[in-house]
């Protein structure tokens, strides 16, 4: 059984002083959780107080977003090197927002994972449907071309998939814990005949999480963990989502 990953993703929310007033609360509610891995993904501002906090606690920082090119003239963008040295061990890539918002099509999250790969930063790459396409029945063709395309020619060591279905984000609705099984056992399926060596990849499943219908989520056999958007900004919350995502 595969260790469950429980990562926040702050998006743009939380100040630096708000980020250590978060950390110094939340990691003595976890202080004794051993077996789930966890992982903040605050904004930028806030990645080098984060990781000095959460320096020797075992959870790790990671950034929301990353550029695929190592330096030059692209304002406002962060590089790999950036991260590494603002003490991030990840990086979430390829989030629905991203997709939406700023365009980013298979083809640059593709760009992006390999460029964080190559200099040692481990990506959660976010993969989901609309509803729309999800009433049209094109769940499993959208992901399908979403894999394909952001794991174009990529070994997939170091990599997290996170399965959020855009109809579920911020919503408050969450895919039933039977839905978000077929679609990680999808997946799961996805990637074994893309690599057989993909048992270590963990699916993480993103969508209204809450401490409420956690436990439900992680009890179904395909899913790995969660990446967690509004119920991650108060400590409380999310430390009650860790414990009650224990293995």
């Amino acid at each position: 059984m595969l260790k469950p990953l429980i990562a926040a993703n702050w998006k743009m929310n939380k100040s630096i002083r708000e980020t250590g007033e978060f950390i110094t609360s939340f990691i003595r509610m976890v202080k004794d959780v051993t077996d789930v891995d966890i992982l903040i993904a605050p904004p930028f501002t806030s990645l080098h107080s984060a990781a000095q906090l959460l320096n020797k606690t075992g959870i790790k920082v990671a950034g929301q977003n990353v550029y695929y090119e190592e330096k030059g003239a692209f304002t406002g963008e962060i590089s790999p090197a950036m991260l590494l040295d603002a003490g991030c061990a990840s990086v979430i890539i390829g989030h629905s927002e991203r997709r939406q918002y700023f365009s980013e099509t298979n083809e640059i999250v593709n760009k992006k994972i390999k460029t964080a790969r190559k200099n040692g930063l481990d990506v959660i790459l976010c993969i989901g449907e609309s509803l729309d396409e999800r009433e049209k029945n094109e769940t499993f063709e959208v992901l399908d071309k979403q894999l394909a395309g952001s794991l174009k020619d990529l070994q997939l060591d170091g990599i997290t998939i996170a399965y959020e279905p855009i109809w579920a984000i911020g919503t408050g609705k969450t895919a039933s814990p039977e839905q978000a099984n077929e679609v990680h056992t999808y997946i799961r399926e996805w990637l074994r005949k893309y690599n057989p060596d993909s048992e270590r990849v963990r699916i993480l499943y993103g969508g209204s999480v809450t401490p409420e219908n956690t436990r439900t989520l992680m009890a179904q056999p395909a899913v790995n963990g969660a990446l967690v958007g509004g119920a991650s900004l108060k400590p409380d919350s999310f430390a009650k989502i860790v414990t009650e995502s224990k293995s």
